[in-house]
């Protein structure tokens, strides 16, 4: 995705990141926005369920997204 684009949540590849991705809001259903990335590219920073949120880029991987 790049800065500014909104998809929904699909589900999730990894089923042990799910659970915490999920406690965090990450809800299969629910959009998505991705505001930016760190200078060095990791971590991100993504809005999701009316916060923003900042994720290690292998976390954010295991996410599926439609857009």
């Amino acid at each position: 995705m790049k800065p500014g684009e909104v998809a929904i949540i699909a589900g999730f590849k990894d089923e042990y990141i799910s659970v915490k991705l999920m406690e965090m809001g990450c809800l299969p259903g629910v959009p998505v926005r991705f505001n930016f990335t760190a200078p060095f590219g990791d971590p991100i920073c993504i809005s999701v369920s009316g916060y923003e949120l900042s994720l290690r880029l292998e976390e954010a991987a295991t996410i599926s997204i439609v857009q």
